[in-house]
């Protein structure tokens, strides 16, 4: 299984690469900013044996 994943800036909708720690378990969130613009992205992310889902939340600014 690969250990990166691509996910979509929910601001500015440029693709991003994130990189995926196994070790850390089958349930994951953590916050990712953005390559291009630079805002906060909270990735949810969900791992079974055979497949990576990747779900992508903002967090809020305020």
């Amino acid at each position: 299984m690969q250990n990166t994943a691509e996910f979509t800036c929910a601001y500015c909708g440029e693709s991003n690469v994130t990189f995926i720690d196994f070790s850390a378990g089958g349930q994951q969130s953590y916050i990712e900013d953005c390559q291009v613009c630079c805002r906060p992205n909270l990735l949810y992310i969900s791992i079974d044996e055979d497949t990576l889902d990747v779900e992508i939340y903002t967090e809020y600014d305020g």
